[in-house]
């Protein structure tokens, strides 16, 4: 299968471009700069000119392929409104270059907080609260399904992490803490986030791609829920820092996020693909590996 994807040349898309090929197909990566052109390529991929401000470059690129894999996002959390506005413009794009194809359109979001139990994958998106656009663009993709496309959503958790350095939401505690001189961890600790390796994740896009019904939402969940505190406490002991409960601003934007419980099951998503994590968890990678400087 020739596969387009966005965000190739980023962390996570980096993972499931070397899947995807590993898997026996080619893949198109949209680069934005001749620096992502160059990963694309060193990944094996062909990179395709364009950004997710070009609507006419991702059209081209859904049309070339024979299925879509969409994974970027601009995560500036100074301008988040800007950032969904994108994705809104990439999901239009593909809307008009996938209808009446049968195409697989495969989409990256994120877990929802449900409060009060673990959220599953048959539960809604949060259209509302300060991601709420996020939301409703992947709600938008899955309603693609009834417009002769096999859209997929892939749910992708708090932090998604690997032992080089590199721990999704988890970094941001680790930043903090470098600049602060606390392991800092919001109220009482007990808020739970759910996490994934990366390479995990990778393999979850694929076979999504691959395999996934119209209108399905999978769970990229390794870790149904690490503590807060716990995490807080494995930072604290790799940087010699005392652990103590902060406020919720120190995390900026974030810290609302933070404050939430937000645990998540995969049970069903591991059930229909066959899909079981392999890879070291978030607490075992803060322990081990490499924190940045």
């Amino acid at each position: 299968m020739r596969v387009f994807v966005t965000g190739g040349s980023g962390w996570i898309g980096a993972a499931v471009v070397r899947d995807l090929i590993a898997a026996g197909h080619e893949v198109l990566g949209l680069a934005r700069s001749e620096a992502a052109a160059a990963a694309i390529t060193a990944a094996g991929a062909e990179p395709t000119p364009g950004d997710l401000n070009d609507p006419a470059s991702i059209r081209s690129g859904a049309r070339r392929a024979d299925g879509v894999i969409h994974l970027a996002f601009g995560n500036d959390f100074t301008d988040i409104q800007r950032c969904m506005d994108e994705e809104a413009l990439a999901v239009e794009a593909f809307a008009a270059a996938l209808t009446g194809s049968g195409k697989p359109l495969v989409f990256a979001s994120g877990t929802p907080a449900t409060p009060g139990h673990v959220s599953l994958e048959t539960d809604p998106f949060p259209i509302e609260g300060p991601l709420g656009g996020r939301a409703r663009s992947a709600q938008a993709v899955l309603d693609l399904a009834q417009a002769g496309v096999r859209s997929a959503v892939v749910r992708l958790p708090r932090s998604v992490h690997a032992a080089d350095g590199r721990y999704g939401f988890a970094s941001t505690l680790i930043a903090a803490a470098q600049r602060s001189g606390v392991s800092g961890y919001v109220g009482d600790g007990t808020q739970r986030w759910p996490a994934v390796h990366r390479l995990d994740a990778a393999r979850l896009f694929r076979l999504a791609l691959e395999n996934a019904a119209p209108g399905t939402v999978a769970h990229a969940v390794a870790d149904e829920g690490d503590t807060m505190l716990s995490l807080a406490q494995a930072i604290g002991w790799r940087l010699g820092l005392p652990v103590k409960a902060v406020a919720a601003e120190t995390f900026g934007f974030l810290g609302q996020v933070f404050a939430a419980d937000q645990p998540s099951s995969s049970a069903l998503t591991q059930a229909r693909f066959g899909w079981t994590p392999t890879h070291p968890s978030l607490l075992d990678d803060l322990a081990n590996g490499v924190y940045p400087s």
